[in-house]
């Protein structure tokens, strides 16, 4: 998919705007008449996690292609190797894209570093004893400047999930842009707060190449100085707007995963404790993260073996692209659609305790 997106950009003027509307439309469509059903049985698994690795070279090509689009300071070399090699001239075709052409490839790019970065690294840093899955994933998750994820997330979001203190659970009508920031920030918290215990306990210093936060840091900052080396500073400045884009998706679709949805304290996370998406497309584009209430449940599973639960899960009415659409661009359209499901998931997945916490929201209480 992204030499198909690198190819239609080759073309110019309106490609880019074109790809986002045909690949959203795709999407959203097909997520509409194909539902993810069945668990799929695989002979070589190792294929599907090349088709992971594989995603560390690519969004770097990706990146600094899209870093050369913007920059006003490229290198002779770049230049004279479209003209010789794919018989491009590049300085023409970036005078070509107009405006619009341009926030396209942005969301392009930050939709395609949270795919192929973001959600790829979560399969990977579950795999904690594996050093190799590990290593990638966080490299694919420095493009987002998110070394935290692969801490906050295993560590404190899978034991915090639904609960007040979980930074990246969505409390029934909270508003999606201050869940954003909130959620970025005090996940950074969150990651500092479990980093420094784990260091404390092995009696190594906070302050050091132990600390996989700074790690973490280091490898953003390494793609952040090579793409101003590479484009200047405008280069830079665009990587840096395509992270806090792919980051804020993630937010995003965090407060979609758990929006509203309630946990008694002391209690394991159940299938209910997760929003559902049996559609089949999302699940092929994003490594069936879509099968969230199983991997809640199961989390050493690897994507290709979570099962598409029908049953014992609350379903989000429609594919993660179109969800994620809905919350950023009509919020209260978002949530007039999820106050319906919440009615539904108090009636019949909750327990009685949390049916009595859930009536303590004034969104649920409008609707009773």
């Amino acid at each position: 998919m992204t030499v198909i997106l690198i190819f239609t950009y080759l073309q110019g003027a309106f490609y880019p705007t074109f790809f986002l509307l045909i690949f959203s439309f795709s999407i959203i469509i097909g997520d509409l008449f194909f539902k993810d059903s069945e668990l799929q049985k695989f002979s070589y698994p190792n294929i599907l996690n090349l088709s992971i690795y594989i995603n560390l070279p690519i969004l770097f090509i990706l990146v600094f292609f899209v870093v050369s689009i913007f920059s006003n300071h490229l290198p002779i070399w770049y230049i004279d190797g479209f003209k010789e090699i794919l018989n491009v001239d590049f300085i023409k075709l970036k005078k070509s894209f107009n405006l619009i052409d341009k926030i396209s490839i942005i969301i392009n790019t930050a939709i395609f570093i949270g795919s192929l970065g973001i959600v790829a690294a979560h399969e990977l840093t579950h795999r904690k004893k594996d050093k190799f899955d590990m290593f990638i994933g966080n490299w694919l998750l420095s493009f987002s400047w998110d070394c935290n994820f692969s801490i906050e997330h295993v560590y404190g979001h899978h034991k915090n999930a639904c609960l007040p203190e979980d930074p990246a659970s969505a409390k029934r009508g909270e508003n999606i842009y201050s869940f954003i920031l909130k959620s970025i920030i005090t996940e950074q918290i969150s990651g500092w707060k479990i980093e420094s215990g784990r260091l404390r306990r092995n009696k190594l210093s906070l302050f050091s190449m132990h600390n996989r936060m700074i790690i973490g840091y280091m490898r953003s900052l390494s793609i952040t100085i090579s793409t101003f080396m590479f484009g200047g500073v405008v280069g830079m400045l665009t990587f840096l707007l395509c992270a806090l884009l792919a980051k804020s998706f993630l937010e995003a679709i965090n407060y979609i995963e758990h929006y509203g949805l309630i946990r008694e304290r002391g209690k394991p996370v159940r299938m209910r404790h997760s929003w559902n998406s049996n559609h089949f497309f999302s699940s092929i584009y994003l490594y069936n993260v879509t099968r969230h209430s199983d991997h809640h449940k199961n989390t050493n599973l690897k994507f290709w073996e979570l099962n598409p639960i029908d049953k014992d899960a609350p379903m989000l009415p429609y594919g993660y692209l179109m969800m994620l659409y809905l919350v950023i661009f009509i919020p209260f359209l978002y949530k007039r659609i999820m106050d319906k499901e919440l009615v539904n998931w108090d009636q019949n997945y909750a327990n009685n305790f949390e049916k009595s916490l859930a009536k303590n929201y004034i969104n649920y209480q409008k609707n009773i």
